[in-house]
């Protein structure tokens, strides 16, 4: 499987938003960034599906427009205008050529998920490789209003719970890709969210 990420070029704040091309070929979170529709377009002709992490603004501000010019179903948790297909905890959903397990990983956002397979995690916001505030394994912010620091320390133990060993691969919403002992990083992630310290001076 192929994973491009279309907006690594993107000159204002956004989600990393990854074209995974295979079986069905997906775009996990549409991004921010404008002109995205063009890269993806650099890439492939059709969509087979659009799968949101969680529906921040950094995460869906370019969906309208990928939408309607893909005229590709939307794969989300929470309700959406455009929602195709709802999103539970325990679904089985093919990004590219690899089958995912959903998890629902909220904490930073209520309608968070985070997708799972023998090689990959699209963790979305929940962890990160590096962010600024951590190298080598981070997680999403959790000092906003509806946000739970508590929670988001569950739902990283239920990845770890829920991810097979020997995954490689790891595209998360924010940061670079990661190749390598993903549950390394993770477990990272965990050790520090879970010392309950603010990620930024001002949380």
């Amino acid at each position: 499987m192929d994973v491009h990420n279309v907006t690594a070029e993107a000159e204002t704040f956004t989600c990393n938003a990854y074209l995974a091309t295979g079986e069905q070929t997906t775009l996990v979170d549409a991004g921010a960034m404008r002109g995205v529709v063009d890269v993806i377009r650099e890439h492939v002709d059709t969509l087979d599906a659009v799968v949101l992490t969680h529906q921040h603004g950094d995460h869906v501000q370019q969906l309208d427009a990928v939408l309607d010019a893909f005229d590709v179903p939307l794969y989300a948790y929470s309700s959406h205008p455009r929602r195709d297909h709802e999103l539970a905890d325990g679904d089985t959903l093919t990004v590219g050529d690899e089958d995912c397990e959903v998890v629902y990983t909220p904490g930073h956002a209520d309608d968070h998920v985070s997708l799972v397979s023998e090689s990959s995690l699209f963790s979305g916001d929940v962890v990160v490789h590096d962010d600024g505030a951590f190298e080598g394994g981070s997680f999403g912010r959790t000092d906003r209003p509806g946000q739970s620091r508590e929670r988001l320390i569950e739902s990283i133990e239920r990845i770890l719970d829920r991810m097979p060993a020997g995954v490689e691969h790891m595209y998360s919403g924010h940061g670079g890709v990661f190749h390598g002992d993903v549950r390394e990083v993770v477990e990272r992630a965990l050790e520090r969210a879970q010392r309950r310290e603010p990620k930024y001076p001002d949380e």
